[in-house]
């Protein structure tokens, strides 16, 4: 009885390959309604399918610089650019350079060409610098000559604009509120590190901090024009309108003392050299704090930078306000002018007024790095798809007819069994469009000339398992045994085929998709992609649609047109066992 048992045992595990069917079935179900609740009937595609905007950038360097325009700083600017726009390689942005200084960047149709304008046009120079002084963003009077009739040389705004910058945010109170002057941009920077309660030196507050004067001497006359000149640019800066804010800070090196306006020109600066540059920064990421309900952008250091941001914090902790905070200052503009009250260092999150699309802004061009070059925009131009509108006519073209024949040697070679290879083929197919289909808005995946050529090769790729699992078959037939039972012995010859064949083409496009850049990627990309849509067909439903047809009358008898007759494939005689039949023993005569 055992052996009985264990025989309906194994045919009610390969008696419910419905299961399998069903899964794949409600699969196919999902993408497509996710696919339509997207908004996204269609793959998204590449500029040359679609259309879309190419950006001319001319470089510009610093004055007296001239030599930073270089091949080794625009490369690095094409690659910074790239990611910025094109993170995982898929999205079809083009980044290239054109001569000595000018980078053209080629935008598909659909993507947001203004966002994407504005990441490859950020220079993205991060500096994290001390405040000597801060006040309103608009023109201070000209200051009253002291008796002397020289003008005060430092740079001191009214009272009243220091004291509304007293409450401003908290390096280690992100909830605190800024106030309505100085510091209305309500951004914050917190540390999650411990606080350190050694003294330490003051923080000076004239315009050039470091050639303060020591005690029983005077300052130089060459410091004190650099003052006086420093304060007349503070005075006179008008933070109100973009192009002042961005011409503040142009030409000063990170050594420098200069003047610099909050990114929402309510406020205005006097920032000592820079103590920690954003090259230091590790990582950025935007993350949504749910105790506070706001986006934030978290910042991790190198070690290098973490020493750095301690040793600034634990000197600001010392000061008054307005000395005590720090100033995030990205481009030249003031993101953040925290204030200080204890020692950080190691990681720092920049919180406030964001939006989801700002925080992950700012944290991307963070984690990408800044620009060594700064970049005018020269041009922005439309591009016109129509030669690669005739090209991917071309493409479908070749690929029906490449189709059609591989239906007509299905047909002609397998017969029946062309059902089920065209069935998988119509389930791969539909898998393929419309996970393609979301990834456009998912990871910004651009279906392009060369991702179309690598769905019409993956056609032979499908097509080549089902072959090989149909040979499998029909070796076992020709074996001399019924359709059921080689349809069960057949698959594990064939999956391990499968597999390995799979492997291979899928290992040849990660290889590619990692070395190339550009349009090939996107090749290698949808190669990858159809090559694991294989594999999840063939074992959740070429398998088990083989099953239940193998229990049709059709197939189990082997019909002319089944592609399974034995005499055709010149099956062998069934083996049988024969059992010993003892003759009967005559009895002995007495």
């Amino acid at each position: 009885m055992a052996a009985p048992k264990k025989g309906r045992g194994a045919a009610g595990g390969q008696g419910k390959p419905g299961r399998s069917l069903a899964l794949i079935l409600i699969a196919m179900v999902a993408l497509t309604g996710g696919m339509f609740l997207a908004d996204q009937p269609t793959p998204r595609l590449g500029i040359d399918l679609a259309g879309g905007t190419s950006i001319t950038l001319e470089a510009k360097a610093e004055p007296g610089q001239e030599q930073a325009i270089n091949k080794t700083n625009m490369d690095t600017a094409v690659e910074i650019m790239n990611r910025r726009v094109n993170g995982l390689g898929v999205s079809e942005a083009e980044v290239q350079t054109q001569g000595d200084s000018n980078i053209i960047v080629n935008i598909p149709k659909g993507t947001d060409s203004a966002q994407a304008r504005k990441q490859v046009g950020t220079t993205a120079k991060l500096y994290f610098r001390p405040v000597l002084t801060v006040a309103q963003g608009t023109p201070t009077p000209e200051p009253s000559a002291s008796s002397t009739g020289k003008a005060d040389a430092s740079p001191s705004p009214k009272a009243s604009a220091s004291e509304k910058a007293t409450d401003g945010d908290k390096a280690t109170s992100p909830s605190s509120k800024p106030s309505a002057s100085a510091t209305t941009q309500g951004r914050a920077v917190t540390g999650a590190l411990k606080a350190d309660s050694s003294p330490s030196p003051k923080t000076s507050s004239s315009p050039k901090a470091d050639s303060t004067p020591k005690a029983g001497e005077s300052a130089s006359p060459e410091d004190q024009a650099a003052a006086a000149e420093l304060q007349k640019r503070f005075e006179a800066l008008d933070c109100s309108s973009k192009a002042s804010r961005s011409k503040a800070a142009q030409g000063s090196k990170s050594s420098d003392t200069v003047v610099a306006c909050s990114q929402e020109g309510d406020a205005k600066y006097v920032l000592g050299p820079a103590e920690v540059s954003g090259t230091e920064v590790d990582s950025a990421k935007a993350a949504f704090d749910q105790q506070r309900g706001i986006w934030i952008v978290q910042m991790e250091f190198s070690d290098k930078g973490s020493k750095q941001f301690q040793t600034i914090t634990k000197k600001l902790s010392a000061q008054q306000s307005p000395q005590n905070q720090f100033a995030i200052a990205l481009d030249g503009e003031v993101v953040s002018a925290p204030q200080v009250n204890e020692t950080l260092s190691g990681s720092a999150e920049i919180s406030g007024s964001f939006t989801q699309q700002s925080a992950e802004d700012l944290a991307n061009v963070l984690s990408y790095g800044a620009l060594p070059l700064s970049f005018k925009e020269q041009s922005v131009t439309t591009v016109t798809a129509a030669l690669g509108g005739e090209q991917l006519r071309a493409g479908l073209i070749a690929g029906a007819i490449g189709l059609a024949l591989v239906v007509v040697y299905l047909v002609a070679y397998y017969r029946g069994l062309a059902l089920i290879a065209l069935l998988s083929l119509l389930v791969s197919g539909i898998l393929s469009y419309t996970i393609m289909s979301l990834l456009g808005p998912a990871i910004g995946f651009a279906l392009n000339l060369p991702a179309v050529c690598g769905a019409i090769v993956a056609i032979g790729i499908t097509a080549d398992s089902f072959i090989v699992y149909f040979e499998r078959v029909r070796d076992e037939i020709r074996e001399g045994r019924t359709l059921r039972p080689a349809v069960e012995r057949g698959w594990p010859r064939a999956r391990r085929t499968i597999l390995v064949s799979d492997f291979v083409s899928f290992l040849a496009a990660a290889v590619l998709f990692v070395v190339t850049v550009g349009k090939v990627q996107g090749f290698a990309f949808t190669l990858g992609l159809t090559t694991l849509l294989d594999v999840v067909v063939v074992f959740l439903f070429t398998k088990p649609l083989m099953t239940i047809m193998a229990r049709t009358k059709f197939f189990a008898s082997g019909h002319p047109w089944s592609g399974l007759d034995p005499k055709r494939l010149g099956a062998k005689p069934p083996l049988r066992r024969s059992r010993r039949v003892n003759a009967p023993t005559e009895p002995k005569e007495a």
